[in-house]
């Protein structure tokens, strides 16, 4: 069936390109034309330079209707990582063909046209080749199907109800319900898990986006324990939009005083340093003593270093 899509999708392809696409030998996709012409498949053989296969003109597959794994596997089909890493990368492909076959002949090229044009790379900078999780295939299945599972998690026992799967800059984390609360667990520290027969009901108000939404926001806010005060100039407000923390900014720019002072939440002293050294002149730290003490000791030894001789 994905040969005749794929001529159908195309208009003529051949033997080469069509083995190349199904990852087959030359031979199997003469095989698999002669088994479809003898089946009733109108797929003849044009001879010649430039010649391939190719079906007979207006003719049109009936077999294109998604079932329901290709249909929720082609939302995802942008996102070909986690395609791959889920191991849905076959399924996708067979209903992104099946979508192709039911465009009309003006509209085939979209599909290339959109991939010249966009490509999301959702893994962060240096992650480097290492292979998923090696729970991640038996908790997606466990997610599509809605099983619920008992696992190793933290040298412990969990019995979770697994909502859903996100890749955020690389790392698989799953969101789960126990207990009545939704949790997020990171995939690559789940040992070995059992998938029971039984299902569980979904909450039909979970918002699977939302709910990220709010546990990367609330965790970003559990990460700032100190609090800082600095003054600032008029282009010190300005940079702070780039120097704090984003979970930070909205709480700074709230306490901002007429003459520059503000509060700024921070992960730690250490981390208030280097973002004070960003500023430049342009930031006074008034509190606390301790931060003070380590900008007037790094500016006293920059003037040093930049002072004539």
């Amino acid at each position: 069936m994905s040969l005749v899509l794929l001529l159908q999708g195309r208009g003529g392809m051949t033997a080469a390109e069509l083995a190349k696409e199904l990852e087959v030998s030359e031979r199997t996709v003469h095989r698999d034309v002669l088994a479809l012409s003898e089946a009733g498949v109108p797929v003849y053989a044009d001879r010649g330079r430039g010649g391939g296969y190719r079906l007979l003109d207006g003719y049109r597959t009936r077999l294109t209707g998604l079932d329901r794994a290709e249909a929720e596997a082609l939302f995802l089909s942008g996102v070909p990582v986690a395609l791959r890493e889920m191991g849905l990368q076959d399924v996708a492909a067979t209903a992104r063909l099946k979508a192709a076959a039911a465009l009309s002949p003006g509209l085939r090229d979209a599909p290339a046209v959109a991939a010249q044009r966009f490509h999301l790379d959702a893994p962060g900078w240096f992650a480097g080749d290492e292979p998923p999780p090696a729970a991640l295939s038996v908790l997606a299945g466990a997610v599509w199907n809605d099983r619920r599972i008992t696992a190793a998690y933290k040298q412990g026992l969990r019995t979770l109800e697994p909502y859903g799967l996100v890749l955020k800059a690389g790392v698989w984390y799953l969101a789960a319900r126990t207990g009545g609360r939704h949790l997020i667990y990171r995939v690559d520290r789940f040992g070995d898990i059992e998938v029971h027969e039984d299902g569980f009901d979904r909450d039909p108000g979970f918002d699977l986006a939302a709910f990220w939404a709010g546990q990367s926001a609330e965790f970003s806010r559990s990460l700032l324990r100190d609090v800082v005060t600095l003054r600032l100039s008029e282009r010190g407000v300005r940079l702070l939009r780039h120097i704090a923390d984003p979970a930070a900014l909205a709480d700074a720019l709230g306490s901002l005083t007429g003459d520059g002072t503000v509060r700024l939440a921070v992960e730690s002293i250490g981390v208030a340093y280097s973002q004070v050294l960003r500023f430049g002149p342009e930031a006074e730290v008034l509190d606390p003593p301790e931060l003070r003490a380590l900008v007037a000791d790094a500016a006293a030894r920059m003037s040093a270093l930049y002072s004539p001789p």
